[in-house]
């Protein structure tokens, strides 16, 4: 099993305590008053100007709260019950690319390290078990880049950017096998109670893989986002901001609304009640299986 170290603890260390040895007593407690005062004024500073989520990369509902964790190029929100804007997870800026809610509290990611961790460019697969405060890596370190994320109990599946292959764990991610999918996708689910049935949208359509990703088959041109809550409810957010459903894995669509942007992210809580990011900042929630959407939060 990979060594578990806290991602927090992996900073470079600070430039303070190679000059202290030298510096008289007085001296250094003025400088390190000084440069707590300026970190304090930083850090107000850094929360006044907060963006809120910029680029968002992939949506999670923590069972526990009912909180939506979003998760963006410039870090981890969230966005509690009844309120409009997304407050900061922490303190962390991490690029989370790949992202899922695994059960009450526990979070899988992937993506790019805070310019602040002394880590490699690629995450591999990290994990979260207070809600998105603390990761520690479990996989794949500086190798992989996970741009989709699909996990149960203990089956991850996960599409890898970087090499465009798709990898299976059946132990948490902790171990991998690999596939090539017919070509580099958009997204992938699995199909619920399943773990051999895939669907996967890229630039030519839609693609199905009854086999774990060993052989596809393209069933349709439509692309775009997908989420699978229930066997008889697949639907699919295309580019222009339109949802689809199908009932039958992929034979058959009918349309449902219009979220009337383009689609950043796109999650299913259960076999009705949808959300959606788009690229304007903007979240929005249907409750009717994409008939109808309302604004849930913004920027």
């Amino acid at each position: 099993m990979p060594r578990k170290t806290p991602i927090f603890a992996r900073r470079r260390p600070s430039r303070v305590r190679r000059v202290a040895g030298w510096l008289p007593v007085g001296f250094v407690a003025v400088l390190l008053a000084s440069l707590l005062f300026l970190r304090v004024l930083d850090q107000d500073a850094a929360r006044s100007t907060d963006p809120g989520p910029v680029h968002v990369h992939a949506l999670g509902l923590d069972p526990v709260n009912l909180s939506l964790f979003i998760a963006t190029h410039t870090g981890l929100y969230r966005l509690p019950p009844g309120q409009a804007n997304a407050e900061r997870v922490s303190d962390r800026h991490q690029d989370t690319m790949g992202f899922t809610v695994a059960g009450p509290d526990h979070f899988l990611g992937s993506g790019h390290p805070d310019l602040r961790d002394d880590l490699p460019p690629l995450l591999g697969l990290i994990e979260s078990r207070d809600s998105g405060e603390t990761w520690e890596p479990i996989s794949l370190l500086g190798e992989v880049d996970f741009h989709v994320l699909r996990a149960d109990v203990r089956h991850v599946v996960g599409y890898d950017a970087t090499s465009g292959l798709v990898l299976m764990s059946s132990d948490g991610g902790r171990t991998w096998k690999d596939q090539r999918p017919p070509e580099r996708l958009y997204d992938l689910v699995v199909r619920p109670n399943s773990t051999q049935t895939f669907i996967a949208t890229g630039e030519n359509g839609l693609f199905i893989s009854r086999d774990r990703g060993a052989t596809w088959s393209r069933r349709e041109q439509r692309t775009g986002l997908l989420v699978w809550p229930r066997r008889d409810r697949l639907y699919l957010l295309d580019p222009s901001g339109r949802t689809w459903l199908s009932q039958d894995g992929g034979n058959r669509w009918q349309a449902r609304g219009q979220t009337g942007s383009m689609p950043a992210a796109f999650l299913a809580v259960d076999s009705h009640t949808l959300y959606a990011a788009a690229h304007d900042g903007s979240i929005k929630r249907s409750s009717d299986g994409g008939a109808t959407w309302i604004v849930r939060g913004t920027r």
